[in-house]
């Protein structure tokens, strides 16, 4: 089993979570600057937070972000919101990396940490069930196999569910996760960071 190696990458780079309203406009309008850029979009939010906050999260095809490339989408995307105007009034854009627990919305993504944990949420539910939390097991095709440890006694261990009907999914922070992630953490340069934020008006 492929414990879970977030540098690992397939050819897929389709997104399975679609924002609605708002942030689906900003997905409209920074997804292509930021694949130009050699970036994928992870996950466009838009919060109350600091009056209005828009959260872009973005990560380089291997996973990986530093300060720099937080940068470099910051100063492309500022001026195209700014033609857009798709928020009204002041607002506070944030540039992120994924993070520790980050957002799964691709196919290579659910690929790329086989055996750990996930929680996840589909848009319509799985005999009256829409929320999951278990262990990512295997995908075929656009169907995801999840272990389910709370699972009772008489029902399957192992359930299998549509990736097409995803609406959120995120890694569970976890002691396996942790220790990943510490690991990683020692070797990245000093100059390395999560994020950039600024301050945007329109």
């Amino acid at each position: 089993m492929n414990e879970g190696n977030p540098n690992q990458r397939h050819k897929s780079a389709s997104r399975l979570i679609s924002e609605n309203g708002l942030e689906a406009r900003v997905v409209q309008i920074v997804d292509p600057v930021i694949e130009d850029l050699g970036f994928d979009l992870v996950r466009v939010r838009i919060t109350g937070t600091n009056g209005c906050t828009v959260q872009i999260m973005a990560e380089r095809p291997d996973g990986s972000m530093t300060i720099e490339g937080c940068e470099t989408i910051s100063r492309a995307i500022s001026p195209v919101l700014d033609v857009e105007d798709p928020v009204d009034g002041e607002y506070h854009l944030e540039v992120s990396s994924p993070g520790i627990d980050r957002p799964l919305v691709r196919v290579r993504d659910f690929e790329a940490w086989l055996g750990f944990e996930i929680k996840l949420e589909l848009s319509i539910g799985l005999d009256g069930r829409r929320r999951f939390r278990g262990i990512i097991e295997a995908v075929e095709g656009q169907e995801l196999l999840l272990t389910l440890p709370d699972a009772p006694a008489d029902k399957p261990s192992t359930v299998r569910l549509p990736l097409t009907d995803l609406a959120e999914a995120k890694l569970v922070m976890t002691d396996k996760l942790m220790e990943l992630a510490l690991k990683a953490q020692s070797t990245k340069s000093a100059d390395e960071a999560p994020s950039l934020d600024s301050d945007q008006e329109q």
